[in-house]
């Protein structure tokens, strides 16, 4: 287990200095939280000031809704005069005994108060989705891509969201998520199509025909697909023989000669680095096996691609997005890593 982009509203606000008695409206904290609205005659009011309207009107001065409020007096009267004169109308009658709502104060009571309470529901609507950012995440995925790829990227997602762990279940075999079996998969290959899923695709799935540099010394490295039946090759068993790069190589080079065919990609590669015969590999191995490997030349486009696979059915509870928009956010990074492009490769 390892201890680690969400669509949801932000939560944070900056807090009312409680010495604040400058003549700007600034942002308050509460559940008067809002931006300035307009009225249809087109003047503007504050939505903020009403915090201050409605504890004058349940306290019965701008004293002791200063208190509530944690902020001075004078704050609290220029606030109230702020939202009168925005909206054209008289809230209180003032007098020595303190605030008494207006008639049309309490005209709008009501209204206010209604805001306030759905004001209030947002913010607990924010807390909840805060705390539920935890949990655990299964990911799925090949043991190349864990390896080279997903786990150096879960050093950024732990900082990001420390109460989220993360199982990486690495392997050849392609857990069915809709049994539950994993929440998350990052696959290769032909779009994933089983019901109950999402998908999205990073990268394409490019390929190409690969040999080592001693190979290359002691046999030449083949230039064009009329070349093969000059070499050998790596053939292919089990889940290879599906796979469209080694079906086009074994009807393209069909007089090669065979001395080792494997039934993984890894072992493709290893094979192809021991020097074996020549064989197709994804192009990502440029980047991380590059000083042993001599690309001969790309294989047609095989309609492959990188995807991003989630269940559907818990796709939005928060740390499953949490984690799916944190891949996302990476894809055009990972997208050249994936389809093997580095600098000044523009193929």
């Amino acid at each position: 287990m390892v201890r680690p982009g969400v669509d949801a509203i932000d939560c944070t606000a900056p807090v009312l200095n409680q010495d604040d008695t400058r003549d700007e409206a600034r942002p308050l904290p509460g559940p008067l939280q809002f931006r300035s609205a307009s009225l249809q005659n087109g003047a503007m009011y504050d939505w903020a000031d009403l915090k201050f309207f409605l504890a004058t009107a349940r306290a019965g001065s701008t004293l002791a809704a200063a208190r509530q409020l944690g902020v001075n007096q004078t704050t609290v009267a220029r606030r109230i005069s702020a939202l009168e004169a925005a909206l054209s109308v008289r809230l209180f009658d003032r007098n020595r005994q303190g605030y008494r709502v207006s008639e049309a104060g309490a005209a709008i009571l009501d209204h206010a108060e209604r805001m306030a309470d759905e004001a209030e529901t947002l913010e607990r609507l924010c807390a909840q989705r805060s705390r539920n950012l935890s949990g655990v995440v299964r990911v799925t995925t090949t043991e190349s891509i864990a390896n080279t790829l997903l786990t150096p990227l879960l050093t950024e997602f732990m900082e990001l969201h420390p109460q989220i762990d993360v199982e990486v279940i690495a392997g050849a075999r392609r857990l069915d998520l809709s049994r539950g079996e994993a929440d998350i998969a990052i696959r290769a290959g032909p779009m994933p199509t089983e019901a109950g899923i999402t998908v999205r695709k990073l990268a394409d799935d490019r390929w190409s025909l690969f040999c080592s540099r001693a190979y290359a010394a002691k046999y030449g490295a083949p230039r064009s697909p009329e070349d093969l039946n000059q070499h050998i090759i790596i053939g292919s068993q089990g889940f290879l023989t599906k796979l469209a790069p080694f079906m086009w190589l074994a009807s393209t080079a069909r007089s090669a000669r065979v001395r080792m065919a494997g039934n993984t990609i890894a072992n493709a590669l290893a094979a192809i680095r021991a020097g074996q015969g020549v064989g197709p590999l994804p192009c990502a191995v440029k980047l991380f096996e590059g000083a042993d490997l001599i690309e001969c030349f790309a294989l047609p486009p095989f309609e492959l691609g990188y995807y991003l696979v989630s269940r559907t059915d818990i796709r939005d509870l928060p740390h499953m997005k949490a984690f799916t928009q944190f891949i996302v956010s990476h894809a055009p990074a990972l997208k050249r890593v994936l389809e093997g492009v580095s600098t000044g490769d523009r193929r």
